[in-house]
């Protein structure tokens, strides 16, 4: 996406109108810092020699994000020093403002990141970690194994001060504190940590509401997630300025002067006839897609994201985040839509399984965020499914194929850091997408006529069925090609 200096004035404006907001619910809170999990990733060059990287790094590296940390904003008043945030190294950098964040546990009153699957991770992390964790707090130390870049170990250094026995007597018994039980579990590990923690700040809306449940145990319920602001790579967009609603009630509130906004009604959309409605023309409980022109150098551009009008603000209308348009996967930033899905898993049976006279009957995707990190699942039924289980390298290696025909940020997740696990197919047996179609006519009152099969589907008597029929699991063998 184009973007230009001046739209980095745009976006920091925007940033410093959370705190404020906040501040009405929740007062003072510019009197303690944020635990934030905040990453750069890999950046490239265009032909022409103009960087290209993703919106939020190229905003982290900015005299913005310097500046307004240097004068202490609010905003950006965070436990992780900066050397650590733009670490390249994704494990140097969550171990190092995780120790940070510990450190500093009683002045935290905010906790979060900018997706609620990167939060997930943060705090996996920590589970899986804790131990090496309590050690350096005790020795006022950083571990050199972990980190090994010398200006994030002197960064952190700063922070740590000296040796914190009582501080690690602490952690330590409140991460062993569920060893004992039947079932292990960190729930409410927060609150018991962070004790002074007023909110959790991540986007729960859209395709991270899948992550709410894992959010909500780790919070022990106490702690109101909160979703501050709306925004893309494309344009930032506004603000939820009743931060304390329950997720599923956020209302954004555009802030017309960051961008030009139109909407385009989506049950009066008609491709040789577009329509286009202005905000102050937006009425009541209508759907609309979201369409900017930015400062930048975007025209019209449709975002993808389609929005229902909630309500208004006084005259200002405030909109819910309804979906968004034909993405069927997604896990962390990657958005993955119907079509590139279908090219993709054509691709890889065209690939693998016609050489052995086998053909993809139907198939179907589900996004698994149980684990961490989450991962794509196919569910794959296959004709002469005999011949391929002889050979089971061969849907491991159609897992790959569909993995490389993914798009860039899926990939960047899979290798640069992380974010996303292996793809995996679970190969069902004959008939099962038959079964599938019949629960929906008997069950469901679908037409047989207008039935399709559903491309992603989510926990429920589908997926039940599904699974039940798996007959073999197979994952990616490898990563995918990318490169930045």
């Amino acid at each position: 996406m184009p973007t230009i200096d001046e739209e980095l004035d745009r976006k920091s404006h925007l940033y410093s109108l959370i705190m404020p907001v906040m501040n009405q619910f929740l007062p003072n809170l510019q009197n303690g810092k944020g635990m934030y999990f905040l990453f750069v990733k890999s950046e490239s060059k265009t032909p022409s020699g103009l960087p290209a990287r993703p919106v939020l790094t190229s905003y982290y590296k900015s005299r913005h994000f310097a500046r307004a940390r240097a004068a202490n904003d609010p905003y950006t008043n965070y436990t992780s020093p900066t050397e650590t945030i733009l670490c390249n190294d994704t494990h140097q950098s969550m171990y190092s403002q995780l120790l940070c964040g510990l450190v500093l546990r009683h002045e935290v009153l905010r906790v979060g990141a900018v997706f609620a699957s990167g939060f997930i991770r943060a705090i996996k992390f920590f589970e899986n970690n804790w131990t090496s964790l309590c050690k350096d707090v005790r020795n006022g130390t950083v571990d050199h194994r972990i980190v090994t870049d010398p200006v994030v170990r002197l960064a952190v250094s700063r922070v740590l001060v000296g040796p914190n026995p009582g501080l690690a007597d602490f952690l330590e018994r409140e991460c062993r504190r569920d060893d004992t039980s039947s079932s292990p579990s960190w729930r409410g590990i927060i609150p018991r940590v962070w004790s002074n923690c007023k909110y959790i700040d991540v986007i729960v809306t859209g395709a991270m509401s899948q992550y709410i449940p894992a959010i909500d145990h780790y919070g022990g319920g106490s702690l109101p997630l909160v979703c501050s602001m709306y925004a893309s790579s494309e344009c930032y967009f506004g603000l939820n300025l009743n931060p304390l609603c329950n997720p599923d009630e956020v209302l954004y509130t555009l802030v017309p002067t960051m961008a030009y906004f139109e909407f385009l009604p989506v049950d009066r959309f008609v491709e040789k006839e577009i329509k286009l409605v202005d905000l102050v023309d937006v009425k009541l409980g209508q759907e609309y897609e979201l369409v900017v022109t930015t400062y930048a150098g975007l025209y019209r551009y449709r975002v993808g994201d389609v929005l229902r009008v909630g309500g208004f603000k006084n005259k200002a209308p405030q909109f819910t985040f309804v979906c968004r348009k034909n993405v069927v996967l997604s896990i962390d930033s990657d958005k993955t839509d119907e079509v590139e899905l279908q090219t993709a898993v054509t691709r890889a049976a065209v690939q693998h399984l016609a050489p052995l006279g086998a053909s993809l009957v139907e198939y179907t995707s589900y996004a698994e965020t149980s684990n961490v990190p989450g991962h794509y699942v196919l569910f794959w039924e296959i004709d002469n499914g005999v011949m391929i289980e002889r050979s089971s390298s061969t849907v491991s290696e159609s897992c790959l194929a569909v993995e490389e025909g993914l798009n860039s940020v899926y990939r960047q997740g899979r290798v640069w850091d992380s974010s996303i696990g292996p793809l995996e197919i679970r190969v069902v047996e004959s008939g099962t997408f038959d079964a599938i179609m019949d629960h929906a006519v008997t069950e469901l009152g679908a037409s047989i006529n207008q039935y399709k099969t559903p491309r992603c589907v989510k926990r429920g008597p589908i997926f039940e069925m599904l699974n039940s029929r798996v007959v073999s699991s197979h994952f990616s063998p490898r990563l995918p090609k990318w490169a930045p």
